[in-house]
């Protein structure tokens, strides 16, 4: 078979027709690991990179275990690494003891042996590959990316070789390792607390205004938008200790990047007072809780923000499947009081009616950029918008 043959003796087709005669009719993979090691122990095999896309929902059975070229199982995940189980291929070693128990198996030398030896092989290729031809493997990270995450979070070795080719994909399509990222954003993007802010966005057709408002500050914004970023970017805060992730949407774009910093409200004391109740009172069943700040004139005149930890811990429930009760949908509703809308109509007009109605359009104006309007409220939305225009 193929995995016994020298890696000499290969060629590009002989990997390719090997991959379709073990899974007919699948994607061709992104590329493969020849094994071969015959001391301390026997182990020869050959791996494969499936594509993955944003998923982690794939089959974890599609590595063979051979004894000798006798096939045993294709249940592997207690001979190597959980993240690797994501791998397609073929290993065979005599080394590996057969018909006993996983506890048994989990502790026998030999196979934590070969289940480092192939963490080591997969980092040293993937560094390769980065090293070699760094645009193909830029083109690849959509699929990569996932793996690499995956095993920077399970596996301290991996994450320890990964930090060297592990990147982020910023809004405008260009691709950082870790490093190069903190010293292109650090001038920018380091807060009063001397840490460096990675902003970030899971969603950028939902978070454009808010994006584009970031890159008026001369910020850039990360795309954090597969299954496992959430898991990652708190891993990357603990690791590395001098950056902190905070999604794009999560304040105003002042608070974003917290610093010693304070703009003057062209409105006294008692005019925000007044404005806040007004949107206090049209917000009460949202459950919105209404801030007055001074921000430039050309920031949105009404915006909501997700706080950042609560949405985190909001998401993270969600993802291990557990009831979110006791963490009901928050978010903030900024009124900005130095936009002419709120400084110079807003406060202008007698009317209550007329006032009211045009603190609840503002107020839905803000939930339609967060994707919170939808169906009767919609509707009624496009038709009162409509009536503004006539």
């Amino acid at each position: 078979p193929a995995w016994k043959k020298s890696p000499r003796s290969l060629k590009e087709q002989d990997y390719k027709d090997f991959y379709n005669e073990l899974y007919p009719f699948s994607t061709p993979p992104l590329f493969w690991i020849h094994l071969n090691i015959d001391f301390p122990f026997n182990l020869t095999g050959i791996l494969y990179f499936p594509k993955l896309g944003n998923s982690l929902e794939v089959q974890k059975n599609k590595i063979q275990l051979y004894s000798n070229q006798v096939y045993v199982t294709d249940d592997v995940k207690e001979i190597v690494p959980e993240f690797l189980t994501l791998l397609h291929g073929v290993i065979d070693s005599p080394d590996i003891p057969l018909n006993v128990s996983r506890s048994y198996l989990q502790s026998d030398s030999n196979v934590k042996k070969i289940s480092g030896y192939i963490t080591k092989k997969v980092a040293e290729k993937l560094a390769s590959l980065f090293k070699k031809d760094r645009e193909d493997f830029q083109s690849k990270w959509k699929d990569l990316g996932i793996f690499a995450k995956y095993g920077m979070l399970s596996e301290e070795k991996f994450h320890d070789k990964a930090l060297k080719f592990a990147l982020l994909h910023n809004t405008e399509d260009e691709y950082f390792t870790l490093e190069e990222y903190k010293e292109k954003v650090k001038s920018q993007q380091t807060d009063k607390y001397d840490k460096i802010v990675l902003l970030y966005s899971n969603n950028t057709r939902e978070h454009d205004s808010f994006i584009q408002a970031a890159r008026k500050r001369g910020y850039d914004v990360l795309e954090m938008d597969t299954v496992i970023d959430n898991h990652w970017i708190q891993h990357l805060e603990h690791k590395l200790g001098d950056v902190t992730f905070v999604r794009v949407d999560s304040d105003t774009v002042d608070n974003l990047v917290q610093k010693d910093e304070d703009r003057d409200s062209v409105l006294s004391e008692k005019q925000q007072e007044k404005v806040k109740s007004w949107f206090e009172e049209v917000s009460k069943e949202s459950g919105a809780a209404v801030q007055v700040k001074a921000l430039t004139p050309d920031d949105q005149p009404v915006l909501i923000t997700r706080p950042e930890f609560m949405r985190r811990m909001k998401e993270m429930q969600q993802m291990q499947g557990m009831q979110m009760g006791d963490f009901p949908e928050t978010f903030n509703l900024i009124v900005n009081s130095n936009h002419p809308l709120i400084a110079e109509k807003l406060l202008k007009m007698r009317s209550e009616e007329k006032k009211e109605d045009f603190v609840k359009h503002l107020f839905n104006l803000a939930r339609l950029n967060q994707g919170m309007l939808s169906g009767g409220e919609l509707t009624q939305f496009i038709n009162k918008s409509i009536q503004y225009l006539s």
